[in-house]
């Protein structure tokens, strides 16, 4: 405990230097508060409209959770289809990378259109922007496995399925959720922009429709509140996912150090 508390306290004092710094620059009159409220004013809007913004958590907490668990899904078997077929990774793989490109003010309202203003199209969008992170280091993941060790289970009659299991496979889970924990960093900023492109009616729409509407509205520092929230979910999100390997692959973190 007390060496968690240690290795915290880097983090800790540049935090607050750069609270302070904002907080003086922001006092010193040099902006608006329309513009940039003070760290103060941002935690106050955060203590009193806790209930609204912690509800607007839930619905973006669900869409992140959501979209993630199919990226990570979508992601994880193209990877390895693509590992297992060199015509699949031909055909695949720059279309994999093409999507990437798409922008996705130009496809959300065709979402929005084809599927309504709900769930889904918010998790297509979620989908499109995390996905890729997890293709490609699984893909590197299995590309990684040391030969030796399939010309030994090839020397011991393994199936190419059983190769797969005790070789290929150990050696991509930790590639794939450490491509997981990229997406979940942009699946934040990817759920933002899913409430912001496919906007919903309803009291709780998401942070992302909150921050916009604060926006809209000069209610800026409930919208820097709204964000400094997102800030701290996408962390959580990303350390959550930390403990994740740590109990599904343990081996990954006896060969690499490891800033957790």
């Amino acid at each position: 405990m007390r060496r968690r508390v240690v290795n915290a306290l880097p983090a800790l004092v540049l935090v607050l230097a750069l609270l302070g710094a904002w907080e003086l620059y922001a006092d010193s009159g040099a902006t608006s508060p329309s513009i940039l409220p003070a760290p103060h004013t941002i935690a106050q809007s955060l203590w009193s409209n806790a209930g609204l913004l912690s509800h607007n958590l839930a619905v973006t907490a669900e869409e992140v959770v959501l979209g993630l668990a199919l990226a990570l899904a979508l992601g994880f078997a193209l990877g390895v289809l693509i590992h297992l077929s060199p015509p699949l990774r031909r055909a695949f793989y720059p279309l994999t990378v093409g999507s990437q490109a798409v922008p996705i003010a130009v496809i959300a309202p065709l979402l929005v259109f084809l599927l309504g203003f709900g769930l889904l199209p918010k998790l297509i969008v979620i989908v499109l922007i995390c996905f890729f992170p997890v293709v490609v280091t699984t893909v590197d993941g299995l590309a990684a496995v040391d030969p030796d060790q399939l010309k030994l289970l090839r020397t011991l009659d393994a199936s190419r399925l059983q190769a797969f299991r005790f070789a290929e496979l150990p050696a991509a889970l930790p590639a794939a959720i450490s491509g997981a924990r990229i997406a979940v960093t942009v699946g934040v900023i990817g759920a933002y922009i899913a409430e912001s492109q496919t906007a919903t009616s309803g009291a709780y729409a998401g942070l992302g429709h909150e921050i916009n509407a604060d926006l809209s509205s000069l209610q800026t520092a409930r919208a820097y509140a709204a964000a400094v929230v997102l800030f701290a979910f996408a962390i959580a999100c990303f350390y959550t996912l930390s403990l994740v390997e740590r109990r599904l692959a343990p081996w990954a973190n006896q060969s690499r150090g490891d800033l957790r």
